[in-house]
């Protein structure tokens, strides 16, 4: 890899010929320039192209650190077009870094088809690590963060209704905690439709994040809808929501053994922890059998 100051490091010139550049996924902050790392500057200012996805937006933090790399833009609608273009140019020897308007790339933002392109002509890439809206709200939530799931922005009703219904069914099994991202204009109805199909769940609102207005908001569906209904949002907002309870998924299993073969309700007692014998006494009660003839049918 060649930097454009023209160092190399020892993976880079073999027999006089340049090795292929590299891809850098750039993480850029989400609100407070103080986020940005310093790996993430010194990259920016010695790459020979910055690939980004608002030229006009990134210019603001180019110039504010006094970075001078060459720009292009790099967005949703030119992506795979764009994509093929870094790539060639890479493969010509240059070192590309792309950056998002915020946060990091492929996060719910252009890169994904680059890093794909960029694998299947084997060029290197790296990431380098920093901001991410769905991890700072995740971890500032008070909701369970060992296990979660993204979303990011649910596909709208006038795009793709029938995808957006079929998410949110998903999402009604759902027992790890979910992140969502809504713009403030349309939070609302995504509340109203998340409500409606998971039920009255307890929730994060976080908006402004690592901005002078930062709010994280614990509420519920219900109470967050009656105050938007006085109060418009305002803000771009990530929604953390607490998953199904597992005494919730309990109660919906056990309402359902009716339809289990007497093996089939034994390995659902037996697959929430309890012992064979322990799990025979259930089964007997809730069928309403004496536990010799719960014994005789696994025979």
């Amino acid at each position: 890899m060649r930097m454009k100051s023209g160092t190399y490091t020892d993976t880079e010139q073999a027999g006089g010929m340049e090795m292929a550049g590299k891809l850098f996924l750039c993480a850029t902050p989400i609100g407070n320039l103080e986020d940005i790392t310093y790996r993430v500057l010194r990259t920016l200012g010695e790459v020979d192209l910055i690939a980004a996805e608002d030229t006009r937006h990134s210019i603001k933090l180019l110039n504010h650190f006094q970075i001078r790399t060459p720009m292009t833009s790099y967005h949703e609608y030119n992506k795979v077009e764009k994509a093929r273009y870094l790539v060639e140019q890479m493969l010509e020897g240059k070192n590309v870094a792309v950056i998002t308007d915020a946060g990091t790339p492929g996060i719910s933002d252009p890169g994904e088809e680059l890093v794909r392109q960029c694998y299947e002509a084997g060029v290197e890439v790296t990431s380098l690590p920093g901001p991410a809206a769905c991890i700072t709200a995740l971890t500032m939530s008070g909701l369970p963060t060992r296990r979660f799931c993204f979303e990011a922005f649910l596909p709208s009703e006038k795009s793709d209704k029938k995808e957006r219904s079929r998410i949110l069914e998903e999402l009604k099994k759902e027992t790890r905690t979910i992140i969502v991202y809504e713009a403030p204009h349309h939070l609302e109805k995504t509340l109203r439709d998340l409500l409606e199909a998971l039920g009255n769940r307890r929730i994060t609102i976080c908006r402004e994040l690592t901005k002078k207005y930062e709010t994280a908001w614990q509420t519920t569906f219900q109470e967050a809808l009656e105050t938007y209904g006085k109060e418009e949002p305002k803000g771009e907002c990530v929604v953390v929501i607490e998953g199904k309870s597992a005494d919730e998924v309990r109660r919906e299993e056990m309402s359902s053994w009716k339809e289990l073969t007497i093996e089939e309700h034994m390995e659902l007692y037996q697959g929430q922890g309890m012992d064979r014998k322990e799990a025979m006494k259930q089964v007997a009660k809730d069928r309403g059998m004496s536990k010799r003839d719960v014994y005789r049918e696994l025979l």
